[in-house]
């Protein structure tokens, strides 16, 4: 009797064992997973590019005698704005003063001895007509008249130059702008068309700004345009900056022109752009990035990044769900970032809902049951299908 409550009992046991076991391998089924997504749609999109460069000022005069001499006075003030024909430098003038009133007194000589030339020449004229006067005397009088309107012709020139020589003593300003240091001082000793400038005058408003862009760039731009992928929109010209330290530039710009040479060691060309400058914030040589307009896109698909992911290759791919509500794999072909979102240029379609959330519990095949994506506020709970909130 003993055996068998003994037996009795091992039994019992073995099959409340046996019951547990089998409710462990036959949990009850589970519902499809709940993933957040993002539905993209066909939108109007202005694209843009941002391109390197640097500033160069709009115009530049660099400040060189035409005469030799002393510098007898300097009337700027280095780092100031400068008028047209302000007066800048003052080389002495005595030596070309007295140059120019010797070439006067010459000519006033040769003016002075003219006109009794000219008169034994004209009644010569008369005489030899009648066999008065022998035809070399004739002869001799007109080579004397010719000789002395040359003489005074020469004069007037002489006294042009003596002019010229005696105007470019003071150095004055060719254009309007900021002038930079000098590089001579009162005394200093300068040579006509000197290599080295006196000092550079700049003029700072406007400023171009030249940027560069691959010359692959503009193919494909040209292409998209003539495909009608693309179109141009009346503020294609106008151009954004963004400055050295990242901060907008408060007046916008226009595109000038592009070059017609690619250059061949960076297959770029270079683009000018115009900006005005009222407060003198871009100095020339200043590193910026202009945003440039390339058109519009009137169908243009944008979807969320953090749906988008690389392959193994490299390749960008989504999860989204498909007409039978699985998840399906796609492989996208991306153009560039826009803020948060990639612009897809294949691989994507107008209504297809992106997976954002949820994407380490699913994969391709799978059912899931998708529910719209909710930002997370800052410091605020989840979005509906993510994972809870954990505290820090």
């Amino acid at each position: 009797m003993k055996l068998s409550h003994k037996a009795f009992g091992l039994g019992l046991a073995a099959a409340v064992a046996a019951a547990g076991c089998a409710r462990r391998q036959a949990p009850p089924p589970m519902g499809p997973v709940e993933v957040s997504t993002v539905t993209v749609h066909a939108e109007r999109v202005v694209l843009t590019t941002e391109l390197p460069g640097r500033t160069c000022a709009y115009l530049i005069a660099e400040i060189r005698p035409q005469v030799n001499g002393i510098i007898q006075n300097r009337h700027f003030e280095e780092g100031k704005d400068v008028r047209e024909g302000s007066l800048l430098y003052q080389i002495d003038p005595a030596p070309y003063q007295a140059a120019y009133d010797q070439a006067k007194a010459t000519l006033a000589v040769a003016e002075a001895n003219l006109p009794a030339t000219r008169s034994r020449a004209e009644r010569l004229s008369g005489l030899v007509e009648i066999h008065a006067v022998g035809q070399q005397d004739y002869d001799d009088a007109q080579a004397a008249l010719l000789r002395a309107e040359a003489g005074v012709a020469s004069a007037k020139a002489a006294v042009e130059s003596a002019r010229i020589n005696l105007s470019y003593t003071p150095l004055k300003a060719p254009i309007t702008g900021r002038i930079g240091r000098s590089a001579v001082t009162v005394g200093a000793m300068v040579t006509a068309y000197q290599p080295a400038a006196l000092a550079v005058i700049q003029k700072l408003d406007p400023i171009y700004v030249d940027v560069t862009q691959a010359s692959a760039d503009l193919l494909r731009l040209r292409r998209d345009l003539e495909s009608g992928q693309l179109k141009t929109s009346g503020s294609v010209r106008k151009v954004k900056l963004l400055l050295e330290d990242g901060t907008p530039y408060p007046h916008e710009g226009t595109l000038q022109f592009r070059d017609v040479t690619v250059d061949a060691t960076t297959g770029s060309v270079i683009l000018r752009m115009v900006f005005p400058n009222p407060d003198y914030t871009l100095l020339p040589g200043m590193f910026v990035r202009a945003t440039v307009e390339e058109g519009v896109s009137e169908k243009a698909v944008l979807a969320p990044q953090q749906g988008v992911s690389r392959d193994a290759k490299g390749n960008a791919t989504a999860l989204v769900v498909g007409k039978d509500g699985k998840v399906e794999e796609r492989s996208l072909e991306l153009d560039r970032a826009m803020g948060d979102r990639w612009l897809v240029t294949a691989g994507l379609a107008d209504g297809d809902q992106v997976i954002v959330e949820g994407l380490q519990k699913i994969r391709a095949s799978v059912p899931v049951k998708p529910v719209p994506f909710v930002p997370r506020p800052a410091g605020g709970a989840p979005s509906a299908g993510g994972p809870p909130a954990t505290a820090k």
